[in-house]
C-alpha cells in the first residue's frame, strides 16, 4: 500500500471507531504530537490516548483531503471534525453533550508500511468558543 492508502485506512478506522484497526497501522515507536501537550512515544501511550478521547468525545471526520510528497513517506490531511463533547476533559470546559464542527489538519510519516508519526493541529480557542456557546 502507498503512504496515502495507509493513512486513508487509518482515518477510515477512526470514523468506524475501530481503535484496534488504527493501532495495527502504527509502528511500535509511533510518535504522537497532539495539538496540546507533550509528544507521546509508543503504541501503548497511543492506545491510552485513544481510550481517553473515546471517553470524552464522539467524533467523525469529513471533507478529508489527502496530500502526499513524491517520496511516498509523508502525508498531510485536511478535514472537518464533527463532534460531540460527551464527558468533561480535565482542564477544559464542562461537557454537556455540546456539538461542534471544527476544521483541523494532520501530518503523518509512513515508514516500512506503518505510520511512525501523527501530528494533529486544530484551533483550541475556537473549539472552546463552540462548546461554551
Amino acid at each position: 500500500m502507498t503512504a496515502v492508502e495507509i493513512v486513508k485506512a487509518y482515518y477510515q478506522n477512526f470514523n468506524n471507531k475501530n481503535w484496534q484497526g488504527m493501532l495495527d497501522l502504527l509502528s511500535e515507536d509511533i510518535r504522537h504530537d497532539a495539538n496540546q501537550g507533550d509528544s507521546r512515544v509508543g503504541k501503548e501511550l497511543f492506545r491510552e490516548f485513544l481510550a481517553h478521547m473515546d471517553s470524552c468525545y464522539d467524533e467523525t471526520l469529513t471533507e478529508m483531503v489527502f496530500f502526499a510528497e513524491p517520496a511516498d513517506q509523508r502525508v498531510a490531511v485536511e478535514f472537518i471534525v464533527n463532534g460531540t463533547y460527551k464527558s468533561t476533559d480535565e482542564g477544559l470546559p464542562e461537557a454537556t453533550g455540546q456539538k461542534y464542527v471544527l476544521p483541523a489538519g494532520a501530518f503523518l510519516d509512513v515508514k516500512d508500511g506503518k505510520i511512525s508519526r501523527v501530528t494533529t493541529y486544530y484551533n483550541l480557542p475556537l473549539w472552546e468558543k463552540m462548546v461554551l456557546g
